[in-house]
């Protein structure tokens, strides 16, 4: 029967993925304590101590098997977890037990398993976001020659097209991308530093041999399948690293979450909408409603990952000297609970790029509704070439203009502005040709071209250089 008694997180149950739940997983973790413990007892026995093929491979036996019992009742006693599963790990190995987590501080486990899974979550969430900049880029080159009414400060401003405030999106995406890639790259591993970061017991049990010493991070670090370790720290890896993983994560997050709000203002125009499923309820008193609730939703969780930056930071700012355990309850918590968000908020990015709906009726509706205003510069010029004063004709449109606005604001009216052009005999000219002049592609500039030349050069080589990452299907669970 399910147990409803007891908090679940919001993350597992409703939002995060379950392949990067399994990432942070206890069986990732203490899988990868076992396996952190044989790459140390392999490479101590190729640098001469005395541990054999044997104990190794009772070790290599028992990875994945893990006996939680044995170690939850241990650590009830000595009330320390790396000593419970060193024990835990030993009643299974017997003839291996005396060399398991041999010269090693609990952090030699702790802290590489930690950047270990970081490297994993953050190939997942680079996964995701390759999806996301492939399904925006698709966007873009359908819409790229739609025009739409441009907005500043969310007033009217001069047409853009749909694709084109598509490749602002994109081009967050893009950098949050580069950003992810860099600071992925520059991971490392703890390696065996000891327990003030002086590898001092490593020293001793290779009896004053530096040059052994020297070579044990590296052979580590191979074998876990990362280039190398960081060349000096205390007890534990700096926790800046934590950091900057973080910061990639708000980043993705605050570029989400820029798109998420244009997509609920526009859908509150009715000019793009979210997916909406067929028996989809978006309001329980209003049925014909249709909330964006996974932009909102999207918005909501990326707030979440930006204010747990801040953790990261504190965090790393308030380490004393070589270690203090200040960082392990709250790292437990900042670290998995930022990457189980961000997870979910790509899904949702993923399912609502893929499926958002453009009605290019209403765009259309609301662009000509002020294309009017927009192009009074060209109508001024032209009869400027047909013999017009420029500073009179100017002064007209102004107070033109000033009373079509009106009649759209106080009388609720549509904008005349073109009727009262054609009216004046100062500028000569009639409504047909103003009419005439009204084809919205020409007021966009190179917003199209733009849309092209930044698909090829910019988002094409990272779509070509991903190609096997993409076709991920974006599950929303509710």
């Amino acid at each position: 029967m399910e147990d409803t008694s007891r908090y679940i997180s919001p993350l597992s149950e409703r939002y995060a993925s379950a392949q990067m739940q399994h990432i942070f997983s206890e069986d990732m973790k203490f899988s990868t304590w076992r396996r952190l413990w044989i790459a140390l007892a392999e490479s101590e026995k190729e640098l001469g101590l005395n541990i054999t093929d044997e104990q190794i491979a009772e070790m290599k036996a028992h990875v994945e098997d893990i006996n939680y019992e044995d170690a939850r009742k241990r650590e009830k006693e000595v009330r320390h977890d790396v000593m419970s599963h060193v024990y835990a790990y030993g009643l299974q190995c017997p003839k291996a037990a005396g060399i398991i987590h041999l010269g090693a501080t609990s952090c030699y486990v702790g802290d590489n398993t930690d950047i270990i899974i970081m490297n994993e979550a953050l190939l997942l969430i680079r996964k995701k976001l390759v999806n996301v900049i492939d399904k925006l880029a698709g966007f873009a080159e359908k819409y790229k020659a739609l025009p739409t009414l441009g907005f500043t400060h969310f007033q009217p401003a001069q047409p853009t097209t749909v694709g084109k405030r598509a490749t602002l999106w994109l081009h967050e995406f893009l950098m949050d991308l580069e950003d992810l890639d860099y600071v992925r790259g520059s991971l490392r591993l703890l390696g065996s530093k000891g327990t003030t970061g002086t590898q001092a017991s490593f020293l001793e049990l290779f009896n004053g041999d530096q040059e052994k010493v020297d070579r044990l991070d590296p052979m580590i670090a191979l074998k876990m399948g990362f280039p190398s370790c960081y060349p000096v720290s205390g007890q534990t890896y700096s926790r800046k690293v934590d950091s900057r993983v973080l910061n990639v994560l708000a980043g993705i997050a605050a570029s989400s979450h820029k798109m998420s709000n244009d997509i609920r203002l526009l859908q509150h125009l009715k000019e793009v909408e979210e997916p909406f499923e067929k028996s989809q309820i978006g309001s329980s008193a209003m049925a014909y409603k249709r909330n964006p609730m996974r932009s909102e939703r999207i918005a909501s969780l990326s707030r979440y990952v930006m204010s747990d930056t801040m953790n990261a930071w504190i965090t790393s700012s308030v380490q004393w000297f070589e270690r203090t355990l200040d960082d392990s309850a709250n790292k437990r918590l900042s670290v998995p609970e930022a990457f189980l968000a961000v997870d979910g908020i790509l899904t949702l990015d993923m399912n609502v790029t893929d499926g958002l709906v453009v009605h290019e009726k209403v765009i259309r509706k609301h662009l000509m509704a002020e294309l009017p205003f927009m192009a009074t510069e060209n109508i001024m010029m032209d009869c400027v070439n047909k013999g017009g004063n420029r500073q009179e004709l100017h002064e007209r449109i102004r107070v033109l203009s000033m009373e079509a606005g009106k009649h759209v604001k106080e009388e609720g009216k549509e904008n005349d502005l073109l009727e009262l052009i054609a009216a004046d005999p100062v500028f000569g000219v009639t409504l047909e040709e103003l009419k005439a002049g009204m084809d919205p592609s020409g007021y966009t500039g190179a917003a199209s071209h733009q849309v092209d030349r930044f698909l090829k050069e910019f988002v094409k080589p990272v779509l070509d250089d991903n190609r096997s990452l993409i076709g991920v299907e974006a599950e929303v669970n509710v």
